[in-house]
């Protein structure tokens, strides 16, 4: 095993480190999440927690680590007699986002309950990680039935694992740590509510303190045991406070005042819910007993807010998480705090101050110790990683994934108009359904249909593998004329491997939602590229909702740009739209070209994964772009490509006024979708837009243009 990274020696992130020891003096406080960059020391840090966190005692030989002093009456490897036990080491168990559900849960040997009725039940890793740490790294991209699993362990503290009438529980109560790259999507909000913290991490920009991280991180790499070795003592040191918090923490009083205090701060920032006012007060009580204080103090409960609070005021995906700090103490001002009692520790501790320091020692002499993280940026874990991971200071920073390799670059103008500086989109709506043709097999979301692990039961079949979902009726159907031959004697059934069936089901996927945005003369008046703007808006937030990638093609002037490639971050994308200025003539088929291009390279990338063109325009194509010819020739030929390799598509007619001239309605028939006004892709509109774009594809295009004009 290797040598873990200590967590003294991560330099700076002293939020991350706080949130971090805070939950490991009281595990209620509910967890951390960690947004950041990459490469700023989110996985280090949160790796080398484990170390610092007291052993735990349980009762030698339960896989479910039951306390010896309270075992669990229910466990699957009980009953236990109450009495000493073992100890071990806290564990810190990973969640790969890939894992599968059995994995999470637990595997329980149908074939053998059937047969035997034995309860043969293999742990996953909500058992493992009871009364440790579950840490899920890219916790934003975990799947659904992963996050739902997750939620009602956290909720309940334990996990079912229930398969046809056979039911296995045990406890399962895990300190919640989630990183996450905010570019690569978001969480969704019920998930996101059940961290109890959430830190915001970024790379120092110091030169000197980049210096220190890269010298350390050298440092770790040639010598991981010496390097451990050297900052033992300073672990020691944080173990022990660590220790001596939890001890202090029961005598610590949460007093009136700092209850109206973290009241008054939830209502002022119009947080939902009441688990934030909980969350806050168990924070501050760790932070007064991480200071060593036995009273909660106003600087107590500004730094829990600063917390707990961030994360908990998103309205809706596109708003950034953050805090006004002074309107934080304008509210906090209001409630003075109490006369302090006398404290039994009355000398001056470093984490008395406002903002504690998480090491609880001396400044470290190596170097600057409030930026970074220890592989150059952090992040790596120290499995593996190298220099190559620091950024150099003198070198520019390295572009975020989803990003295009370079700044998109307004296009030449053409005759048609000059640029116009962009405006802002309406206020966004909810939007009708529109989802792609047939049966698909892509990632589990909320748009098309599609073959999935869960949802209703649509048949059966021999399973591929390894068996999840029983299908009983097709198992005995399949098992019944073979009784007689097998030797069949009492009341139940002889079971064979071969006869197990494998229930298939239908669910639900989330699709690649590519939108192409006309951003030309024609759409250039304020209030009409304002509309447009807020429909785009309105479909962004529906793909949130329905977990698609997006992505978003632009085209005006004399060519068609990549604006943002096919990515899982709304939030990247908005704010794309937000900056879209608009001017010039209307390139539309080098815009649908352009569209062609980038889901082909999608479909190499990821072949399950079924797209969606979502065309905004009004139709008027006056340019060919670099291509040349007929511009309408070259809108028309580009259409019908589409349409020819079967991409679904829907146009969204931007055109206005009471005379029209029904170009989008055209280009929805060469492409083969329907096509919809602005008014008419509300969900509450009158208009009748058809739900499902299958629907296009077997209705004749004339019939499609006037069901959607």
């Amino acid at each position: 095993m290797s040598t873990p990274y200590p967590f003294t020696a991560v330099v700076g992130q002293t939020d991350l480190r706080l949130a971090l020891l805070l939950n490991a003096v009281s595990p209620a406080v509910g967890g951390v999440l960690v947004r950041g960059e990459k490469g700023t020391a989110k996985s280090t840090a949160v790796r080398a927690l484990s170390a610092l966190l007291p052993a735990v005692d349980i009762v030698p030989g339960c896989r479910f680590s039951c306390a010896p002093v309270a075992p669990d009456p229910d466990c699957p490897d009980g009953p236990h007699e109450a009495g000493p036990g073992g100890a071990r080491p806290a564990r810190m168990v990973e969640l790969p986002v890939g894992a599968s559900e059995d994995r999470l849960v637990g595997a329980l040997d149908i074939e053998r309950a059937l047969a035997e009725g034995v309860k043969a039940f293999e742990p996953g890793l909500l058992a493992d990680a009871h009364r440790g740490i579950l840490y899920v790294d890219e916790v934003n991209l975990l799947h659904d039935h992963l996050i739902d699993l997750l939620l009602d362990a956290a909720a309940m503290g334990a996990s079912y694992v229930e398969r046809e009438g056979v039911s296995v529980r045990h406890a399962a109560r895990f300190l919640l740590v989630g990183t996450m790259n905010p570019e690569e999507g978001e969480l969704r909000p019920q998930l996101l509510d059940r961290f109890g913290l959430t830190v915001e991490v970024a790379a120092s920009r110091e030169p000197a303190q980049r210096v220190e991280v890269v010298r350390r991180r050298l440092a770790y790499e040639d010598d991981p045991a010496g390097f451990a070795a050297r900052w033992s003592g300073d672990e020691h040191e944080v173990r022990a406070r660590v220790v001596a918090a939890r001890a202090l923490l029961p005598q610590v009083r949460l007093g009136d005042n700092a209850l109206l205090q973290i009241a008054a701060a939830c209502a002022g920032f119009e947080v939902d819910g009441m688990r934030a006012d909980i969350v806050m007060a168990r924070t501050a009580t760790a932070l007064a007993a991480w200071a060593g204080r036995t009273t909660v103090l106003k600087e107590d409960v500004r730094q829990a807010a600063l917390l707990a609070l961030p994360h908990r005021r998103r309205r809706n995906p596109f708003d950034a998480p953050g805090l006004d700090e002074d309107k934080l103490d304008e509210i906090l001002d209001r409630f003075p705090d109490e006369d302090p009692q006398d404290d039994p520790d009355p000398e001056p501790d470093p984490g008395s101050d406002p903002e504690p320091d998480p090491d609880g020692g001396p400044e470290n002499p190596q170097g600057p110790d409030d930026g970074g993280g220890p592989d150059g940026g952090g992040g790596v874990p120290p499995q593996g990683g190298g220099p190559q991971d620091a950024q150099n200071p003198a070198e520019p920073a390295e572009a975020p994934a989803d990003a295009p390799e370079s700044a998109p670059q307004p296009p030449a103008q053409e005759a048609g108009g000059p640029e116009q500086a962009a405006v802002r989109a309406a206020e966004p709506f909810r939007t009708k359904m529109l989802s792609v043709p047939g049966l698909g097999e892509g990632a589990a979301g909320r748009r098309s249909r599609a073959r999935t692990a869960h949802g209703r039961t649509t048949g059966a079949q021999r399973p591929r593998g390894q068996l999840t979902k029983l299908h009983l009726a097709a198992t005995v159907h399949a098992a019944a004329p073979h009784q007689k031959a097998r030797g069949r004697a009492g009341r139940g059934l002889v079971i064979r491997k071969d006869d197990l069936r494998q229930a298939t089901r239908e669910g639900r996927e989330g699709n690649l939602v590519l939108f192409v945005v006309d951003a030309s003369g024609s759409m250039a008046a304020r209030q009409r590229m304002s509309a447009v703007k807020g429909a785009v808006l309105s479909l962004l937030l529906d793909t949130y909702q329905r977990r698609d990638k997006v992505g978003l093609v632009t085209f005006r002037g004399a060519a068609a740009e990549l604006a943002l490639p096919p990515t899982s971050s709304v939030d990247a994308a908005a704010a794309r739209l937000e900056k879209l200025p608009t001017g010039g003539r209307t390139p539309l088929g080098s815009g649908l070209l352009k569209a062609r291009e980038v889901l082909r390279i999608e479909r190499l990338r990821d072949p399950s994964r079924r797209p969606l063109l979502v065309v905004v325009t009004d139709g008027r194509a006056t340019s060919a772009g670099a291509v040349g010819g007929d511009p309408r020739e070259l809108t028309a030929r580009s259409a019908r490509l589409l349409a020819a390799e079967g991409v679904a598509s829907v146009v969204v007619d931007c055109e206005s006024g009471p005379v029209r001239l029904g170009l989008a309605g055209a280009l929805a028939a060469d492409l083969g979708g329907p096509a919809v006004t602005l008014d008419g892709l509300r969900a509450d509109s009158l208009a009748g837009l058809v739900k499902d774009v299958r629907t296009a594809v077997t209705t004749p295009a004339s019939h499609t243009t006037r069901r959607a004009a």
